[in-house]
């Protein structure tokens, strides 16, 4: 993938309301369930959400792998805290 391919702030938080209006992955409308109820801005989870989806692209681009649902869930789990930020 090229650096110019990459999705922007915009395009990950689209791609969070997407995901959210198909209900898939249903871990995504869980997540945002669980920060507002938690006192988050919805407008933040949406951030936070998309923060933990970014990781997953930015890994796919990097490696050339396959999107890790795995490894996203475990993200979204995670949030508020954002553990990815201290890697590497």
């Amino acid at each position: 993938m090229e650096n110019d391919e990459i999705m922007t702030g915009d395009m990950l938080v689209e791609t969070v309301e997407n995901q959210l209006a198909e209900g898939n992955p249903i871990k995504v409308k869980e997540t945002l369930m669980r920060l507002m109820m938690t006192g988050t801005p919805r407008e933040e989870a949406i951030q936070m959400i998309a923060c933990a989806l970014s990781v997953e692209v930015f890994d796919v681009a990097k490696n050339e792998g396959s999107f890790d649902l795995k490894r996203y869930s475990e993200n979204l789990n995670a949030l508020p805290e954002m553990p990815w930020e201290f890697e590497g």
